[in-house]
């Protein structure tokens, strides 16, 4: 999967750093960032680029000087990210991108998935997924006030009121409906995703995740769902998620009443009617892979 990066290590401790010149910067203007290929692999931009191309100086953590923020996201093996983006909110909303670089190109942010260098691309999503968090929490949302980075851990804080906010992170399931030597897959609706996936959705307040796959699959297919058994986890920074992945069993008929406004499609499988083939990304196509190989998970 994604995160899967060995033998790179990835290091999420939070510091408070300033970029290095060799340090990667990671910036992006809405749903795209700012890449470039070399060798068919992803590259960021260094600092000492940026600073070459674009005249800005080197600035600390979190510094107003420049118009520029960056905030230290993380490191992989020795080499740190950064995420940098303008202290303007003019600049933010605006068609333009913030930095233009020459040799480098906005691209979607859909790249990670199909990109080479798994570590890059797990580097790139996650800096999406905390640049959605800071963008969305620049203003306190409990008085308005601007809010401020704290130096001794991910969080922002609003010094008026004392508002505290946490990166959020979505749970949500993966479900693997088995019915004999069948699987359920589905096609989402009005989505850009085209392929088959497994049902899917988020914990609702006051459920626990078991709840949450029996009420999903009968809200999105019209079934009974029995024999409930964990599979594993998955960081999905693509969503801001934390999915877990869950096999069961039908209970009941196996007639599907769709939800045309969440799914295009939905049909029960055999092993050897499943012509995807392993993405080495999502949790969902794995399971996938792990029934038409006959090794889901049973009780």
């Amino acid at each position: 999967m994604i995160q899967d990066i060995y033998p790179k290590i990835y290091h999420n401790e939070y510091h408070d750093l300033t970029p290095g010149k060799d340090d990667c910067i990671l910036i992006f203007h809405k749903n795209k960032v700012l890449v470039r290929f070399q060798e068919n692999k992803l590259r960021y931009p260094t600092l000492q680029e940026l600073e070459v191309h674009t005249r800005q100086p080197s600035l600390p953590n979190s510094s107003k000087a420049g118009k520029t923020i960056f905030h230290y996201l993380f490191s992989i093996d020795e080499r740190k990210y950064f995420l940098a983006y303008p202290d303007d909110t003019a600049l933010i909303l605006q068609e333009a991108p913030p930095v233009v670089l020459p040799g480098y190109a906005y691209e979607d942010v859909r790249i990670f998935r199909t990109a080479g260098s798994r570590h890059t691309s797990f580097a790139g999503i996650t800096a999406h997924h905390l640049f959605g968090w800071y963008q969305t929490n620049r203003f306190c949302g409990r008085c308005g006030h601007p809010m401020s980075a704290d130096r001794k851990e991910r969080m922002l804080f609003c010094p008026k009121c004392h508002n505290m906010v946490y990166p959020r992170i979505s749970p949500a399931v993966i479900v693997g409906i088995l019915n004999g030597d069948r699987i359920l897959m589905s096609k989402y609706a009005g989505r850009a995703y085209a392929n088959y996936a497994l049902i899917a959705g988020f914990v609702e307040i006051g459920e626990n995740v078991e709840q949450t796959v029996k009420r999903e699959v009968m809200e999105e297919v019209g079934l009974k769902v029995k024999n409930i058994r964990y599979y594993k986890s998955q960081p999905w920074a693509f969503s801001g998620s934390l999915l877990m992945g869950f096999f069961c069993d039908l209970d009941g008929s196996d007639q599907i009443t769709l939800d045309t406004s969440e799914l295009a499609e939905a049909g029960w499988f055999g092993r050897d009617e499943i012509s995807l083939t392993d993405d080495s990304v999502s949790l969902t196509r794995e399971m996938i892979m792990r029934f038409k190989h006959g090794k889901e998970v049973s009780l």
